[in-house]
């Protein structure tokens, strides 16, 4: 038995290694580094590179040193080794109806009273456009109109507003006076504010063990401000696709989906950096992957060929070619681990490449369902960023990370 009893704060990077394979997958580079694996004892057992490749038998998690020589450190690596993952690919459309926690202020609007003065008693006050309105008047603030009638019904009685707000992660009280409107004819505190989110998307695996779901690849962002949305509650519904607007370049195109909001497939319970992540209510059939198919860990993924699935008219998921030109494996707080090229002629015909819509659209090579489709690059439409596999199941707690006693490693 090899056990983990080092301080995890003392090493540098940490990876996750399928069961099976090499715990330093791609080899280590030149014949001159060894591997030292620290044991219950703090005795090392040393495994050169030039003959040994250590093999991950079970799950658990290894504190390593790669050195010179067997002399000089290089690094300080932690593996975890992780049992293989199976899901079901998607590529589903479907309409996403997000509902923030609180109400977001996404702009000013300066207020006319009966005199023709100009007021925005709301920037005066200190809010920003960004803010989340989390109560209003000692109430919790759910929905535009709910915080529209309590600025009325404060505005009429000759009171401020008393509202508690949220700025990152910094909670504070405001208090601001309405002043009635020449124009809306009723009291206002000069604000545009939004409570919900609505788009189309491409859902992008499913677990049947779990019941849980991943879509969309990325964050969902609020349109004005570009902060994040804090998720109450939401849900994902059936979406039917009606049309194609082409992408060109510096012009990005978009998928045209109609939702039917009474078909809906399941919630929503995250909104992650690496898209969101819920539950479906009934299983999802892929016609194209029946079974489920593994998932690749980020460093099985590689430059070359691979397939998308996405919709492009109805419900019919079909397959198409793409290349992965460059992996990023470690970039993944921006989400960003791959550059992915459209090559499939009758996609390109269709869309021009990548367009609004595709988000989360899966990413299979050589078997194995390997990223999803994120962001499109505005001066090259055939272009564009993908996610990594493997971070949207850590993500959803699919990729399970063991800490503790680890199996004996076996070479080869």
């Amino acid at each position: 038995m090899v056990k983990a009893v080092c301080n995890p704060l003392c090493w540098a990077k940490e990876q996750n290694v399928a069961v099976g394979d090499p715990l330093l997958p791609g080899g280590l580079p030149g014949k001159i580094l060894q591997v030292s694996v620290t044991d219950g004892n703090a005795a090392e057992k040393v495994l050169s590179s030039r003959t040994v490749i250590p093999l991950a038998l079970s799950p658990g998690r290894v504190y390593m040193q790669v050195k010179l020589l067997g002399l000089i450190p290089l690094n300080h690596l932690v593996v975890n080794v992780v049992p293989g993952v199976r899901v079901i690919p998607g590529g589903h459309s479907i309409g996403i109806l997000l509902h923030a926690q609180g109400v977001m202020v996404v702009g000013y609007s300066a207020i006319v009273d009966p005199q023709g003065q100009r007021h925005n008693p709301a920037l005066e006050a200190g809010i920003n456009s960004g803010d989340i309105i989390l109560k209003i008047n000692g109430r919790q603030a759910e929905s535009n109109q709910q915080v529209r009638t309590e600025v009325i019904r404060s505005g009429e009685a000759g009171r401020p507003v008393l509202l508690d707000l949220k700025r990152g992660q910094r909670i504070f009280s405001a208090r601001v006076k309405p002043v009635y409107c020449s124009q809306t004819r009723r009291y206002r505190i000069g604000l545009f504010i939004r409570d919900s989110a609505a788009g189309v998307g491409t859902l992008t695996y499913y677990d049947p063990r779990s019941n849980k779901y991943g879509a969309l690849g990325h964050v969902i962002c609020d349109m004005e401000t570009s902060r994040r949305i804090d998720l109450a509650d939401g849900r994902i519904v059936e979406a039917q696709i009606q049309g194609i607007h082409p992408g060109r370049r510096g012009q990005p195109g978009e998928k045209i989906g109609l939702f039917n909001g009474n078909g809906v497939m399941g919630d929503i319970t995250k909104n992650s950096s690496c898209g969101i992540i819920g539950s479906l209510k009934k299983p999802l059939s892929n016609p194209h992957y029946r079974e489920p198919v593994p998932v690749a860990m980020a460093y099985q993924v590689k430059e070359g060929p691979a397939e998308m699935l996405t919709v492009l008219k109805g419900n019919r998921v079909e397959r198409f070619a793409v290349e992965i030109v460059q992996v990023m494996p470690h970039n993944r707080r921006e989400g960003k681990g791959m550059v992915i090229k459209v090559t499939d002629p009758a996609l390109l015909k269709k869309t021009g490449g990548i367009i609004q819509g595709m988000s989360g659209s899966p990413i299979i090579q050589e078997g194995k369902f390997v990223g999803a489709v994120t962001h499109v690059f505005i001066n090259d439409p055939t272009r564009g960023y993908g996610v990594l596999a493997e971070w949207m199941l850590l993500e959803a707690g699919l990729v399970p990370v063991t800490g503790g006693t680890v199996e004996e490693m076996g070479a080869a």
